[in-house]
């Protein structure tokens, strides 16, 4: 009986050195993928990569921290949101500086105007407020205008010099002049209301505070009101009289709109008028 003739098998390569290759590439890809992100600066994304190769690797060790064991909670960096908070603090410092030294600038002024208006006897024509959004000047429009007209008396354009004068020493503010009228109707070819009469009376006054050239007209505007903004009666001749009178507005550049602790408020002026009545 013949034996069949068996050939030898063929050696299969051995393939075990597949594992560590593809160990080895694996770190490799992900050493890139932390050099890649690395390069970008994004702190909050690094440190999580760094925290999921942790996790990945299970070895204690963390790829990015140098062969050291760091905790996590041992980790003092800087994230976007602690520099936003370092930089809001020092605004609000520099804006509480700012206040205060507009605050010192404004009670100077109107230390400067209370001098001039004693000095020269104009109490019952001109009035200062200082209040939490601006340096308020109000003047009589007796001071200022002939009845019903809104030209300037000349001796009163040495009032409105003499304030731009002083007011030449703080020349970043926001001007603002208004005029204001009493209820009395008025229709001439001129002035068909009050608006007109008001607004025209504004006008004329910044006209004469623009006459020194230390101003920036950018910083000023005019505004007529009419008689929709009364501070008093308008029954009463007093209360009238109050209502007739143009406004020189010092607008604060640092306020908080919700602090009104030091404006003058409307009723104590009516108490005022009262008073006179």
């Amino acid at each position: 009986m013949s034996r069949k003739r068996h050939e030898p098998h063929e050696e299969h390569i051995d393939e075990s050195w597949l594992l560590p290759y593809s160990d080895l590439m694996t770190l490799l890809l992900a050493l890139f993928i932390v050099l890649y992100s690395a390069s970008a600066v994004n702190t909050s994304k690094f440190e999580e990569m760094s925290k999921a190769f942790k996790t990945a690797f299970s070895s204690g060790i963390g790829i990015l921290d140098n062969g050291t064991n760091t905790q996590d909670n041992n980790l003092k960096r800087n994230t976007p949101q602690d520099e936003t908070r370092s930089n809001n603090g020092k605004k609000d410092k520099s804006r509480e500086e700012l206040k205060q030294q507009e605050q010192q600038n404004l009670e100077q002024l109107q230390k400067e105007l209370n001098k001039y208006i004693d000095k020269n006897g104009l109490s019952s024509q001109l009035d200062t407020q200082l209040n939490h959004s601006q340096l308020l000047i109000t003047i009589r429009d007796n001071a200022l205008f002939p009845s019903g007209s809104a030209s300037i008396k000349n001796d009163s354009q040495k009032l409105a010099a003499a304030i731009g004068q002083m007011l030449q020493q703080y020349p970043d503010y926001e001007i603002m002049v208004t005029g204001h009228t009493d209820n009395q109707p008025i229709n001439t070819t001129e002035f068909p209301s009050n608006y007109e009469l008001s607004f025209k009376r504004a006008l004329n006054f910044m006209k004469i505070l623009l006459d020194n050239t230390e101003f920036d007209p950018k910083h000023f505007s005019a505004i007529g009101y009419g008689e929709f903004r009364p501070l008093g009666s308008n029954v009463t001749d007093a209360g009238r009289a109050i209502n007739r009178r143009v406004e020189v507005s010092i607008l604060r550049n640092y306020f908080d709109p919700a602090d009104k602790s030091s404006e003058l408020t409307l009723s104590a002026i009516a108490n005022e008028s009262k008073k006179e009545e």
